[in-house]
């Protein structure tokens, strides 16, 4: 009797056990979430066009003569400074010139000073001592510019900036006003935008403006915009070209950009901004009322989920 009340009491115990078990895995863990502020939205007419940015100015570097290209001392990127030695070229005859001007220069200085105790003893005519003269102003003036020239040899930036383009390397010939090198300025850039006509007189030089370069993954707010008078013949577009600052010199010419015109819209009143993955149906799988609705969840001050009925308007991109 013993024993089957033994095992009785064994059974008893381990379906007790078992139902412990059970209950607690049943227990559901709470569903963790993430929250997002949402911010007001602003219900406008803004257009989307893509632009192209340009540098504010740029500056093309050349030699004033002719001659072989000695040394390159920049490359394309490099920053450089007003004044800053970018090439030099080979100045073997320019010093030859030099030194042969410097020559009469002194023969004339010497054949002035010597003919001038004539002139003071009043033993010189008139007309030799005014040759002499124009004699040394001559020499002095070649001597000017062959010192000149000897200089120009040396290119120097007229300007500060990046380094766009390097046209020219050592040992090649570079000719009078040819491009040597590009200079630009891009602390301020240009994005350059192609409007319709039926589109470009909504624009002034105002108007808001957001540009979103994705080579880089950065947004700007526009500035001054500069806009065409004259349109494309054939698309019947104008240019408008919007100021960025560059302070970063991350934005560099031929970069592709978005650019937002924002025009004067109102801001409806109650609306907000929300990610579109938010927005939820009532449909049969959600187990509520099934009527097509839409619906996000809000955090309640209890800091519980509530269901809110929402109206959805424009879908749009934000950069």
């Amino acid at each position: 009797m013993k024993k089957v009340l033994w095992m009785l009491l064994s059974v008893m115990l381990l379906g007790s056990s078992c139902q412990q078990q059970g209950g607690k895995s049943s227990t559901k863990a709470p569903t963790r979430v993430k929250t997002l502020v949402v911010s007001p939205g602003m219900v406008d007419n803004a257009q989307t066009y893509v632009g192209m940015v340009e540098e504010r100015e740029a500056t093309a570097v050349s030699f004033t003569g002719m001659g072989i290209i000695k040394r390159m001392l920049v490359n394309e990127g490099q920053a450089v400074s007003k004044g800053q030695l970018i090439a030099e070229m080979d100045d073997t005859q320019a010093r030859n010139v030099l030194s042969g001007t410097e020559a009469q220069m002194t023969q004339a200085n010497d054949a002035l000073a010597r003919y001038k105790m004539l002139h003071d003893n009043g033993s010189l005519p008139e007309v030799k001592w005014v040759e002499i003269q124009s004699k040394v102003a001559q020499a002095k003036s070649q001597l000017e510019v062959a010192r000149k020239n000897l200089a120009d040899c040396r290119l120097v930036a007229p300007v500060s900036g990046i380094i766009g383009k390097k046209l020219i390397g050592a040992g090649e010939t570079a000719l009078p006003s040819q491009a040597v090198v590009s200079i630009l300025d891009i602390s301020t850039v240009k994005v350059k935008v192609a409007v319709p006509e039926a589109e470009v007189g909504g624009i002034n030089a105002s108007t808001p403006t957001n540009i979103h370069v994705e080579a880089i993954n950065g947004s700007y707010q526009g500035g001054q915009i500069e806009k065409g008078v004259q349109a494309d013949a054939l698309t019947h577009t104008y240019d408008i070209r919007i100021n960025v600052a560059n302070g970063n010199r991350k934005l560099l010419p031929g970069m592709v950009a978005n650019v937002r015109f924002v025009s004067d819209g109102s801001q409806a009143i109650g609306s907000k901004m929300i990610p579109v993955t938010a927005v939820q149906k009532k449909t049969v799988s959600t187990s509520l009322q099934a009527d097509g609705s839409l619906f996000v969840w809000t955090v309640g001050k209890d800091s519980t989920a509530h269901r809110s009925t929402v109206t959805i308007g424009q879908t749009k991109v934000i950069y």
